[in-house]
């Protein structure tokens, strides 16, 4: 009988030569999203992350700057409205976009006849609410002499340029992604109809009204995919760029009123050449994310409740 031998407290178990085989396959399988993860993915922000302690132009070879491009941010007036029209309208736009995603999926889970064609119709904006199109239209819609402004008319109030008025564009941007809220429905229609019915009949007996069997069957049974949709939402959200670039033409808008923090980047980036300025914005707005990421799932064990937990 051969012993079997042991380094370091841990017993050496030898892979046969099929299972190096599997595994080698297995690797192979993984290498083209291993090679597309290193060439696509970590090597440009690595890059972009050296980029940004840099002055560099796209023209001439970048030149060590060391933190001059996050202190200059402190001065920026630009970059701190920018930083506040983007945080008013997350802020704004994400609870919105919950709240009707929410209705809409509970109006749908009851059953209703063609459900089908009730979530594509929902679902379809979702698709091309960030589209240039779309955004051309939104511009039309809320224009001087738009839809809107014709449907007031029509009811004697006089209208005015919503996109072309700083008190109200940012509000059009946030109505047009409040109407992309199909995919966030369609996750919570999904989970809806994950919920036993059985809760909601002994909580009926009970007593409880639609109110308390909402609050205390509804919303802790779908608290995960709230928590999910809350992350995807504002993650979305403080990426959003096409359609603050094409409503304002890419000038930010009456006042800097739209000026989204992605589109100062963008302006920065290539319109001002200034690439090291850009990639040291796309870092704080990466470590922004992340710091909320942490809060979000840090706070998530005292609401988020998961069928497992008793």
């Amino acid at each position: 009988m051969t012993a079997t031998p042991v380094t370091a407290g841990r017993t050496k178990v030898a892979l046969s030569r099929s299972e190096k085989k599997e595994a080698l396959a297995g690797f192979g399988f993984l290498s083209p999203w291993i090679l597309g993860m290193l060439t696509l993915t970590a090597g440009p922000m690595a890059y972009s992350l050296y980029l940004s302690f840099t002055d560099y132009d796209l023209l001439t070879p970048p030149e060590w700057a060391g933190l001059a491009n996050y202190e200059a941010m402190l001065a920026d007036d630009r970059f701190l409205a920018s930083a506040e029209v983007t945080v008013k309208y997350v802020a704004a736009s994400v609870p919105l976009v919950l709240i009707a995603a929410l209705a809409v999926a509970m109006v749908l889970s009851r059953g209703l006849r063609f459900l089908p064609g009730y979530r594509a119709a929902f679902y379809l904006p979702s698709l091309i609410g960030a589209s240039v199109a779309i955004a051309l239209l939104w511009r039309e819609v809320f224009g001087l002499n738009g839809i809107v402004n014709q449907v007031l008319e029509y009811v004697g109030i006089e209208g005015r340029s919503w996109i072309g008025s700083p008190d109200t564009a940012l509000h059009t941007l946030v109505i047009l992604n409040v109407w992309t809220f199909g995919s966030t429905m369609i996750i919570f229609l999904a989970g809806l109809r994950q919920v036993p019915p059985e809760y909601y009949e002994a909580a009926a007996v009970d007593g409880a009204g639609r109110a308390r069997r909402f609050w205390h069957i509804t919303i802790p049974m779908i608290s995960p995919l709230i928590f999910f949709n809350v992350l995807l939402t504002t993650v979305n959200s403080f990426q959003a760029f096409t359609p603050a670039y094409v409503v304002s033409e890419g000038t930010g808008g009456p006042l800097n009123s739209t000026l989204f923090y992605t589109l100062y980047l963008y302006q920065r980036g290539f319109a001002n050449l200034d690439m090291g300025y850009a990639a040291a914005m796309a870092w704080v707005l990466v470590l922004g994310l992340a710091v909320f990421t942490a809060v979000l799932f840090a706070t998530s064990r005292y609401w988020v409740h998961y069928g497992d937990e008793r």
